[in-house]
């Protein structure tokens, strides 16, 4: 006997809420540079874009997000969430 079936819009859909939930922590946590959250909110709004798949909005955030990834003046643990946001984002898949 097995449960019910996740889609696999279903487990994207969840990915994203848990990726935008990620980046809303970064972008009011006042310790991380202006730069950084600016960016982190740009990859927030091509997440909501719903006009793209899942797919694209996910590869577009991570762009973003790769791109910043790099700064100096980024904190460690700052740095270690965006890893792991486009880690997942990543995974998303249309």
């Amino acid at each position: 006997m097995s449960g019910p079936s996740i889609s696999k819009d279903q487990v994207n859909e969840m990915k994203l809420n848990q990726v935008i939930t990620m980046l809303n922590r970064i972008i009011v946590d006042s310790g991380v540079p202006r730069n950084i959250r600016r960016a982190a909110f740009e990859a927030l709004k091509m997440l909501n874009d719903r006009s793209l798949s899942p797919g694209v909005r996910a590869a577009n955030a991570a762009s973003v997000l790769d791109e910043i990834s790099q700064d100096p003046n980024m904190p460690s643990y700052a740095r270690t969430a965006i890893w792991n946001i486009i880690a997942i984002l990543s995974s998303i898949r249309d």
